[in-house]
Parts: structure tokens; sequence; C-alpha cells
């Protein structure tokens, strides 16, 4: 069944990358709708989240699918497809080539399967549970050791929640002072990939939601990396706060948003 599901998955996922790559950028002002302050949806996150969802309904009608623009279901015991047709719409719009198409599957409540596509750099990062990690079937693994000094660390803004702001900033503020540097580029997906790929060694953010993280947090754990929520719980997909990254980076992450505490979105 799994792997039909990966076939399936890197199917669609491939098909939705190809229709972003040809539109970023280029989107008419008529097919921008905002959904709230800093979030806006396109005829392109439509269309995307339309053939993904078809195509895996074709071959899987008994399956569940949570999809950012359309379904909204609960996560239970079924199997349960998790979509992000578009993730980065902000940047899409703008032309800025840093955007995602996320897929991941979980059975039990357990994520089995995660793919993260970046369309435009051609990328695509996958795991399955107990099976490892792989950028375009590369094995991906994470280096155990980091110095906090020269660390890269990722990060997203809470612009769904700016009442996390003031607690936000005030982590911010301590991270920048110990590590390297710090990067917002306005994709959770491709991040959270990154963090697997190597190419950052640590990442957090609050208020985000299922198909931002699902995918992309197989990925990380897969490749030896560590994720979790700000309290230690494990519960990073329903309340929507994560801390991931190299065991020493995601350490001492957890310790900085535990010293300024925000309140769950949900239980």
């Amino acid at each position: 069944m799994l792997d039909q599901m990966e076939k399936i998955g890197r199917e669609a996922i491939n098909q939705a990358g190809d229709l972003v790559r040809r539109h970023i950028g280029a989107v008419p002002a008529l097919d921008i709708r905002s959904k709230g302050p800093s979030d806006y949806v396109t005829e392109v996150d439509r269309k995307s989240e339309h053939l993904i969802v078809e195509k895996i309904r074709k071959h899987f009608p008994d399956h569940q699918i949570m999809a950012e623009e359309s379904a909204d279901i609960e996560l239970d015991d079924q199997t349960t497809w998790i979509i992000d047709p578009l993730d980065g719409t902000t940047n899409f719009i703008h032309g800025f080539p840093f955007v995602a198409v996320s897929i991941a599957a979980c059975i039990k409540k357990q994520i089995v399967l995660g793919l993260v596509l970046d369309p435009i750099r051609r990328e695509l990062f996958s795991a399955r549970r107990g099976n490892g990690a792989y950028l375009n079937d590369r094995l991906i693994r994470m280096e155990q050791s980091c110095d906090l000094d020269s660390a890269l660390i990722a990060t997203g803004f809470p612009f769904r929640a700016k009442h996390l702001l003031d607690s936000y900033l005030s982590t911010f503020r301590d991270v920048f002072q110990k590590v390297g540097g710090i990067r917002r580029a306005g994709s959770a997906a491709l991040d959270l990939a990154y963090v697997a790929a190597g190419r950052v060694d640590g990442f957090w953010e609050a208020a985000l939601k299922p198909w931002d993280v699902a995918a992309g947090s197989l990925l990380i754990l897969e490749a030896g990396g560590q994720v979790d929520d700000f309290w230690g719980s494990g519960r990073y997909l329903l309340n929507g706060h994560i801390v991931a990254g190299k065991p020493p980076v995601h350490a001492f992450l957890m310790d900085q948003v535990k010293r300024h505490p925000a309140p769950a979105l949900s239980s």
C-alpha cells in the first residue's frame, strides 16, 4: 500500500509543481484573494490542490484528505493525506523563488510519508517512516554535531497570530545573539526540508498548520534530526508551534522558546 501511495504522491506533486513553476511571478491581480492579514490564495493554489486531490481520490477513494484550501477535517485514525498545494503564496505572487508543494500521509495519526517539492529548483525531498530521507532519490543524513556560534537558523514570523509577536521577538533576540545567522524565506515546508538536507541547522515557528509541517517534520526525523513543539509534548501537528534541527541546535532552540512562552493555539 505505501509503495503505491508514494508512487501516486510523487506523480501528483510533480504535476502540481509544473503548474506552479509555469505561473510564478505572473499571477493576474484578479486571481489573488486575501484570506486574512498577510494571507493570500491564488487561482494557482486552487488548481494545484484540485489536481492533487483528484489524483489521490482516483486511486484511494476511501482515504481522507486534509488540504489547505478545501478540506476541514480532524486528524483521526483513518488514513489521511495532508496537502499544501502551494506553500509560500506571497513569494509566488511576487516571483520570489522560494515556494513548495507539500504532501504527507498519516496512518493512525502517524506520519508515514512526506514529500516536499521545490518546483523552481526541481528538488524533491522525500521520506518514508523507517526508510530514511532523500533529496532527488539521494540519501540525506544530518550531521549530529554543530558549532552554535556558526549555526544558520531558519524561522518564520507569526503572521497568522500577531498576538504572539512579542514572545516571538523576544525569542528571536536571544537566538540572534548566539548563532551565526538567521534566515526568513517564507515557506515553512521548504525550511523544514532544508533542515533535513543540512542547508540550515535548525528552525522554529509558531502558529503553523498541519499542512505546513507534516511532510517536513518526517523528513527531519528520517534524516536524523529532532522535532517537537514548544512544550516538548510532540503535538506540533496539532498546535502549530514547532522546533526542529540537529540535536544540539534543537536543544538550544527548545531552551529559547521555553524562556518566552507562547500560548498553545489548540489542544
